[in-house]
């Protein structure tokens, strides 16, 4: 979906103006200065047109306390990856150092800049904020996140630049199509994934080398193996966020990042004969977290205990992956060494295998005999403070039409009052489906909505 990157210095609003757009409460809203430090995401549904909104963080609240490399770095950022940037600036406060510096990055934007002049609770105020005209951008919003005034005119300034690309999303199907099965090669560096890469390519196609960090950019690299396209993204090592050293790194891993968000399935390699880290388990949640069908691969089994018994290696390895990745226990893993090339061509088989898996999704009528039997076993507890108990309707499940090479069912439960939902009972209903019907590789993605029984009720006959 086309992205929209809301910028601007701390305290501004700009976490306030993304709740207000996704229409949930995900940022922190504070009158602190400088609370948001990670740039986080979600849904825009406040547009006509859907969109990914981006809320940046962490810049310094004047351009001479030691943040102007960070200014710099936001603006970097959101100039790299958006199709729209909001630059938010603060009636109250009036134009700051800051706001300037930003607005000389944004100019050399490719994507288009609306500039959002938040805190606007008055009409009469506007008149005076003549001075953000300096700032050189043709169209400005007047609005406060606060009180939603004027928000109708801030979405249809978004949808004005990303109803255009809507059209896209049919294209970019097609394209999707044509590229087979997408595998994410993922991994913390050095881990062997421009290794895995070119042993499964039978050609040095990406550069391998001792030195961490050799990957920067996620390349694509089609391939045909036994009548099947595939495309597989080599992608640069996830380092831990605080390790980034600079701004290489950070779009690297963005780019990582989004490489996963658009495959079809991630491959997470890991070096075996290091072991399993915080950073291993830490991409293995962003893979869960995403949604995405998952294969493990670990690598350097040539160099893992080595001189032991084999079946024994095998069952140390197979123990310590499932006892550190415990919550991807759904996803196979092949046991390999790409630098000799043993037991590469499991990688690809074993992806077929998820894909032929996912084919098979249970029919609406039979998702419903599962969950239910899954309630009637061991019934949901009861609510204290409601003082009422789950009840499920119905279920159904939705598939993701850009990503039809390995669907993701989404299983829509519609239940008496979703606030009855709890973690550990979604947990069981989702070891219950599985267990009835194995997918592996295939998360169970459970949305569940609250609808009033009477909707499923047919209407009183007249008399």
């Amino acid at each position: 979906m086309p992205t929209v990157a809301i910028v601007g210095r701390p305290n501004v609003g700009k976490s306030a103006l993304f709740n207000r757009l996704a229409k949930r409460r995900i940022a922190i809203v504070h009158d602190q200065p400088g609370v948001t430090r990670d740039r986080i995401s979600a849904p825009c549904v406040a547009t006509e047109h859907p969109c990914t909104l981006v809320d940046t963080g962490g810049i310094g609240a004047t351009i001479d306390d030691g943040f102007g490399g960070q200014v710099a770095l936001e603006a970097d950022i959101a100039m790299d990856t958006a199709d729209l940037i909001l630059f938010v600036v603060d009636a109250h406060d009036g134009l700051t150092a800051i706001d300037q510096a930003l607005a000389q990055k944004l100019h050399k934007a490719r994507a288009p800049v609306r500039l959002v002049i938040n805190k606007c609770d008055d009409p009469r105020h506007e008149a005076a904020l003549d001075e953000f005209a300096t700032l050189g951008f043709s169209e400005a919003v007047f609005v406060s996140a606060e009180h939603g005034r004027n928000f109708h005119r801030l979405t249809a300034a978004i949808d004005e630049v990303i109803a255009p690309l809507a059209g896209d999303l049919a294209a970019a199907g097609e394209e999707s199509r044509q590229a087979g099965i997408r595998l994410a090669v993922v991994g913390k560096p050095n881990a062997g994934k421009s290794s895995l890469v070119n042993a499964i390519l039978r050609d040095e196609r990406t550069i391998v080398s001792e030195i961490a960090g050799t990957t920067r950019d996620a390349v694509d690299l089609p391939y045909q193996y036994d009548g099947e396209a595939f495309t597989l993204i080599d992608t640069a090592g996830l380092r831990p966020r605080g390790r980034r050293d600079n701004s290489v790194e950070v779009f690297s891993a963005m780019r990582t990042e989004k490489a996963v968000r658009r495959s079809d399935l991630c491959v997470l390699v890991i070096d075996l004969a290091s072991g399993i880290t915080a950073q291993d388990r830490k991409i293995a949640r962003m893979i869960l977290n995403e949604k995405k069908p998952c294969l493990i691969v670990l690598n350097k089994f040539d160099i893992f205990e080595p001189g032991g018994d084999h079946k024994a290696r095998i069952a140390r390895a197979t123990e310590q992956v499932r006892r550190e990745l415990f919550f991807l226990s759904h996803a196979p893993f092949v046991i390999c060494s790409a630098r000799t090339g043993r037991a590469v061509g499991h990688v690809l088989r074993q992806a077929l295998k998820i894909r032929d898996a996912a084919a098979g999704a249970p029919a609406t009528g039979r998702l419903n005999r599962i969950l239910q039997e899954a309630m009637r076993k061991n019934p949901p507890p009861l609510n204290t403070s409601l003082k009422r108990r789950l009840k499920l309707y119905y279920a159904t499940s939705a598939t993701d039409p850009a990503h039809l090479a390995i669907p993701v069912p989404t299983i829509i439960l519609f239940v008496n009052d979703k606030r009855l939902m709890t973690g550990a009972y979604e947990t069981y209903l989702s070891n219950q489906f599985r267990a009835a019907h194995p997918a592996p590789g295939i998360p169970v993605v459970f949305s569940v909505r609250s609808r009033d029984r009477r909707e499923w009720e047919p209407p009183a006959k007249s008399k």
